[in-house]
């Protein structure tokens, strides 16, 4: 992608120092406004028209977004117009290698097109509140867990520091000088998480504790864990904007596979072969070469 943004950015400094971007911005208020069908050049009788300068536009790097359009214009044409030139210039077949990623292009844009047009004929209001009932609405409260720790490597370690916070000390204290985890310098302090969240045996550890209490020492793959159950609260079925968002993403995938799933069933699909090859072909790049 850099070398194709290199000419860009070249023609747009030197059209500036020839002092063309004034030239883009005289009066146009008495033309007809520009549409994306607008013959912007013409190149030996092919047509270049503002929708391709858009596109180019569109995909340029983060880093030109901000750049103004008086300077973009002119690279951009000028870019059209070069590859334009150099496209006609070329004669005989593609070489494999650019014949191919051609083609998985457009089925790649094409399929994008067909992935748009299912997911926003899937999100209705009434899809979205049929969801949001089913999936939210009536949910039990789910309980969530303000927790603190120290990970230590050993058992040991762990049962000298369960005492000593049991026996008064302060656990954030003894969290900022002996945890070994990511959580440390805070106090061991993790915030609130509800199932799931944490591993399995922390997890459960903390689900059999009241507030207040600190666990015996309690072993995960990351070690040895000493918890601090700081309290408990029921979280309430969400509001329907609350999770809007997250609803209409659910509907767009559910619907996108949905309807993957029906074209499986109806395509006629043989990867026999691609399923038998041995996957380190992938590795052998040299094959587009042939």
């Amino acid at each position: 992608m850099l070398d194709r943004i290199k000419p860009i950015a070249t023609c747009a400094m030197l059209m500036g120092a020839l002092g063309a971007a004034p030239v883009i911005a005289q009066d146009t208020s008495g033309d007809e406004a520009p549409t994306a069908d607008t013959v912007v050049a013409t190149v030996d009788g092919t047509e270049i028209t503002l929708g391709h300068m858009l596109i180019l536009r569109a995909g340029l790097p983060e880093q030109f977004q901000q750049v103004p359009a008086d300077v973009l214009f002119p690279g951009i044409l000028d870019q059209l117009i070069q590859q334009t030139l150099l496209a006609d210039a070329h004669e005989g077949e593609l070489p494999r290698r650019s014949a191919l990623a051609l083609e998985n292009e457009r089925r790649a844009l094409i399929a994008s097109e067909e992935m748009a047009k299912i997911a926003e004929a899937a999100v209705t209001d009434e899809a979205i509140q049929t969801y949001f009932d089913e999936n939210y609405a009536n949910a039990e409260p789910v309980t969530e867990y303000n927790a603190a720790h120290i990970l230590v490597e050993t058992e040991e370690e762990a049962q000298t520091l369960v005492e000593e916070a049991r026996g008064g000390a302060d656990f954030g204290a003894l969290a900022e000088e002996h945890s070994t985890g990511p959580s440390g310098p805070s106090g061991g302090a993790l915030g609130w998480f509800s199932e799931g969240m944490m591993v399995e045996p922390f997890q459960a550890a903390v689900e059999g504790m009241q507030a207040g209490a600190i666990s015996d020492p309690v072993q995960t793959q990351f070690g040895w864990h000493v918890i601090k159950l700081n309290e408990t609260r029921a979280k309430d079925a969400p509001e329907l904007e609350e999770v809007r968002a997250e609803i209409v993403e659910s509907l767009r995938q559910q619907a996108i596979e949905q309807r993957v799933t029906e074209l499986q069933d109806e395509g006629d699909i043989e990867r026999t072969a691609g399923d038998e090859m041995d996957p380190q072909v992938l590795n052998q790049l040299d094959l587009l070469e042939e």
